[in-house]
Order: C-alpha cells, then sequence, then structure tokens
C-alpha cells in the first residue's frame, strides 16, 4: 500500500505538516483578512482543516469595493473568506481545491493565478472563467456529489 493508508500514519501526518507548512505564508495573508472581517463581524468556522470566515458587516461594504475585487469567496492558503456561511457551504468543493493549489504551489500560486488570468484577458477571454486554476477549481466541484459547486462538509468547530 501507498502513503496515504493506515499503514503510514506517521508518513500522513508528515506529509500534511509540510502541505500546511508551504501554504503558510498565503494563510498568513488570508488570516490578516480574516481578522479584518472579524472585527466588521463575522465569524469563523474550521472545516476539514481549513478556516472559514464570512458574515457580518463585511457582506455590507462589500459592494463599496471596486468590481475587480468582487467575489462570493476568496482563498489564501487555509483560509476561506466568503459572504455568509451558506454560500460558502455551497461553494466548500471549489474553494478547497483552491486550498489543495496552495498546498501544491504554496505562495507562488498568487502570480501564478493572476499570470494565468492576464493571459486569458489578452487573449479576449474571461480571465476568470477561463483561468486554469478556476477550470480545475470547477471541475473538482462538478465531479463532487453535490454537483457543480456544493458540497456541505463537516464543521469541525465554530468560533
Amino acid at each position: 500500500m501507498l502513503p496515504g493508508t493506515v499503514l503510514f500514519p506517521a508518513m500522513d501526518r508528515l506529509l500534511l505538516i509540510i502541505r500546511y507548512a508551504w501554504a503558510a505564508p498565503a494563510s498568513a495573508l488570508g488570516l490578516l483578512l480574516a481578522a479584518v472581517a472579524l472585527c466588521l463581524g463575522a465569524t469563523c468556522r474550521v472545516v476539514n482543516g481549513v478556516v472559514e470566515v464570512a458574515g457580518g458587516r463585511f457582506t455590507r461594504l462589500f459592494p463599496l469595493l471596486p468590481r475587480v475585487f468582487h467575489f462570493e469567496a476568496i482563498t489564501f492558503g487555509h483560509v476561506v473568506i466568503g459572504l455568509d456561511h451558506s454560500l460558502l457551504a455551497h461553494l466548500r468543493t471549489h474553494e478547497h481545491a483552491h486550498v489543495r493549489q496552495y498546498e501544491r504551489w504554496g505562495l507562488l500560486l498568487i502570480p501564478l493565478y493572476l499570470g494565468s488570468s492576464a493571459v486569458q484577458k489578452l487573449r479576449g477571454r474571461n480571465p476568470y472563467l477561463n483561468n486554469r486554476f478556476e477550470i480545475e477549481a470547477f471541475a473538482k466541484a462538478a465531479a463532487s456529489p453535490g454537483g457543480a459547486h456544493a458540497s456541505v462538509g463537516k464543521t469541525d468547530t465554530n468560533v
């Protein structure tokens, strides 16, 4: 059997630590943004090892942001910030696919993501829908049992 099975729990734990450490700089940025959202009344949950922050006055201030910064949810490392928790539950598989991307690419995901969007824009395509990282996340969400985006995971804790 391969790592990832019960025969190698120490290896699984080590790989988990490495994935979290590799994504840690992006998670730190996410935690800074989450702190702002929490100050605006958002609430925090930990779902499947990912911090999810949503709600509060953040949702009322959101329309004031320039259109380019509008999002339903955004992921930085192991931190997902969204407009509300029911929406995050609906988008969970998609956003957790981005978490896996941060575990793979680390902080490099940010310039790679922006670069993919820039290339699509230059090609006259939608910089969001045709972004290679979004295509991967949409595919993961579509393949999940809940369908296009849905995947309500287990909530580890509510904070």
